[in-house]
């Protein structure tokens, strides 16, 4: 499946670019001034014979890009570059000050824990504006909704440029391809978020997946049970499977509740498991998920 924009996205590691610099007295005015006004920028004071520098430099640099992309760092040499080092009194070093809107808004002198260090960018980070990443992921899911799967793509392609592991967009544009049939795509995508990272929509499509990966190829011999026997639990959980599998989750639920239904433990509760995967597979907050524990707890407690 071809999608529009796919390829513009950098789905590695790598930090966006700019986020960190180094900075002169030559760049100082855009470097920080005039870009503190769009997004705050910290600006780390240091010098090579420094020795706090050299442990505070690489945890302010963590804590930025954690940020990701909501605070920007300039380190400057004050030995190279000493212009705005004096103008900001700077007396020792390491001296850390953040800009907001072009002035400085805060700072602190001498390598702190990393603790602290993560706070005073995290407090920064919220002085920045609104994520236009938010508002793409917002994009994308709307899209999602619509069946409009080459805008979604691209959303969640322009967020993944400045964050290759944003889990919401891998999770977005996995099930961009699950719609559109390539599940190896899909596969392979949602398998590119960080060990642990856990997202709603990135656990929907690996419920999608792993229900399409145990699913029976074929409905015909199930479908004939039933008709012969309705009461064939067996055959009508297997049908269940297939047709999820398929991506035909409202049917493959409707054979699931009847089984609870006539017997809520056959089979050692396989069939409440396996709509709890149905349910996972639709989205937690879907129609569809919604409607299900309804009608399950219905059955549940009737």
């Amino acid at each position: 499946m071809a999608l529009i924009g796919e390829n513009s996205a950098p789905l590695s590691g790598a930090a966006p670019a700019g986020l960190i610099k180094d900075g002169t007295d030559a760049g100082f005015m855009a470097d920080v001034i005039e870009a503190s006004r769009e997004t705050p920028v910290i600006v780390d004071f240091w010098a090579p014979w420094c020795g706090p520098c050299k442990q505070l430099g690489p945890a302010i640099e963590r804590a930025v890009t954690a940020a990701k992309g909501k605070v920007k760092l300039v380190k400057i040499d004050i030995d190279q570059h000493p212009k705005f080092a004096g103008q900001l009194r700077v007396q020792s070093i390491p001296a850390v000050f953040a800009f907001v809107g072009g002035r400085p808004v805060d700072g602190f002198t001498g390598a702190l824990p990393e603790s602290q260090i993560k706070a005073f960018v995290e407090r920064l980070a919220a002085q920045a504006p609104a994520d236009a990443g938010d508002e793409l992921i917002a994009v994308g899911r709307e899209a999602l909704e619509a069946g409009d799967l080459n805008t979604a793509a691209q959303a969640f392609a322009r967020v993944l440029q400045t964050d290759p592991q944003d889990v919401r967009a891998l999770g977005g544009m996995a099930r961009v391809y699950l719609e559109g049939g390539d599940r190896e795509r899909a596969a392979e995508i949602a398998a590119m978020a960080p060990e642990g990272a856990r997202d709603p929509g990135l656990e929907s499509v690996r419920a999608a997946l792993a229900l399409a990966e145990a699913a029976p190829a074929e409905t015909a011999a199930f479908e004939a049970r039933l008709a012969a026997d309705p009461a064939d639990h067996e055959a009508r959980f297997e049908l269940a499977r297939a047709l999820a599998g398929a991506g035909r989750l409202d049917a493959a639920m409707d054979h699931l509740l009847q089984i609870i239904a006539a017997d809520r433990d056959w089979n050692e509760g396989a069939a409440r498991a396996q709509l709890l995967t149905v349910f996972e597979a639709a989205g937690a907050a879907s129609d569809l998920a919604r409607q299900g524990r309804r009608r399950l707890s219905a059955i549940l407690f009737s």
